[in-house]
């Protein structure tokens, strides 16, 4: 598979806690120079980076991030907040406590309500899945599917660990034909990112193809 190909499948991401406007705009600049779909960023820095890179490149953020507890209506004013600040993509975390409660028919109705806060635009849900089992996997893929959401993902990059090959199999067997895959957290190499694409993933939470991107080019090798 071509770099450019992974390239454009990547949410170039950034989501430290000490993140500063210098280290969101330089992300944005290599998203815009090496063509990812989006750069996924703290939901403060939105407003000012849509300013920047305009329809050059998608800003995605994340809300109930990263522990997913929030209230459902805190969730939902974060989404709305977003998108009026010019966030294309959306990548919400379930309240896990609710899966491990089986809180099925909540947690479809919490997607659902989010996703009408956001006006049409992509949203993504994250189930973190180092923290469930595959029965609980699967159930969450009926959830998802469910509830007009856009796309299943697997990780905060937040939590004990993040995707798997063995996750992205699990979701493609099992989520509704019009769900994507998002896999994130801990993506770290050319074959692992083909691998999570062959598998069945749409998307590739990460910030390191970028940076492998980079030191080809510096090599003269792209």
């Amino acid at each position: 598979m071509e770099l450019k190909e992974i390239l454009s499948k990547c949410d170039h991401t950034l989501l430290g806690q000490a993140a500063t406007w210098a280290d969101i705009k330089a992300i944005c600049d290599d998203g815009m120079k090496y063509e990812t779909a989006s750069v996924c960023i703290p939901a403060s820095f939105v407003k000012q980076a849509k300013e920047y890179v305009g329809d050059r490149l998608a800003i995605c953020t994340v809300i109930g991030f990263p522990n997913g507890y929030s209230t459902t209506k805190v969730k939902c004013l974060e989404a709305f907040d977003a998108v009026e600040n010019g966030a294309d993509e959306i990548d919400m975390v379930i309240n896990i406590g609710w899966a491990k409660e089986a809180k099925w028919d909540e947690i479809t109705e919490e997607i659902r309500a989010i996703k009408n806060h956001c006006n049409g635009k992509l949203l993504k849900v994250i189930i973190e899945t180092c923290l469930l089992t595959d029965e609980e996997k699967i159930a969450l893929c009926k959830c998802v599917s469910d509830s007009g959401a856009d796309y299943i993902k697997t990780s905060t990059g937040f939590s004990t660990a993040g995707a798997t090959f063995a996750d992205v199999e699990l979701f493609a067997k099992h989520v509704a034909p019009h769900v994507k895959i998002k896999a994130a957290g801990g993506i770290a190499t050319l074959d692992d990112a083909e691998k999570f694409i062959s598998l069945g993933a749409s998307r590739l939470g990460t910030s390191r193809i970028v940076k492998i991107a980079k030191g080809l080019a510096n090599d003269g090798t792209y």
